[in-house]
């Protein structure tokens, strides 16, 4: 099998900066591997809040992440500022599939890929449909 290539910055549509702490960092000196994943979450919930989208409470669209992956190009760590684009790869009737490239400082080739499957639920947590205004939203940044 073959492993897919880095993107460039210009595959992703929406893009946050988040500075690395020295906390990141792990015993050999690079940024921790849950980390990514907690890195790639911050710049989906601004994204998110910048719809205007409640996180928490009686508002918030219940998401549940229902599957995520990370693939590593290159290394990471303190002090790097870190550049995380956002992109959706699949929109379903109830599920969307988010994609995100992190770029080190300035570098144009992703340092690292996620994605996270978020599949909207009611209150019952069973799935329903996007709403028309959050599909928007969605299909915008695809």
């Amino acid at each position: 099998m073959s492993r897919p290539a880095p993107k460039l910055r210009a595959a992703y549509q929406a893009f946050y900066t988040i500075p690395t702490r020295w906390k990141d960092n792990d015993a050999y000196g690079h940024m921790n591997n849950a980390e990514y994943l907690s890195v790639f979450d911050t710049a989906l919930s601004y994204w998110m809040l910048e719809q205007g989208w409640a996180l928490t409470g009686p508002e918030a669209l219940r998401f549940v992440v229902v599957e995520s992956g990370c693939r590593y190009f290159a290394e990471s760590g303190f002090p790097d500022v870190l550049h995380v684009g956002l992109r959706v790869g699949h929109l379903g009737r109830s599920s969307v599939r988010f994609e995100l490239g992190l770029f080190r400082n300035g570098e144009d080739v992703a340092s690292s890929a996620a994605f996270f499957v978020h599949v909207l639920t009611g209150p019952e947590g069973r799935p329903v449909s996007l709403p028309e205004g959050v599909r928007d939203a969605l299909a915008a940044l695809g």
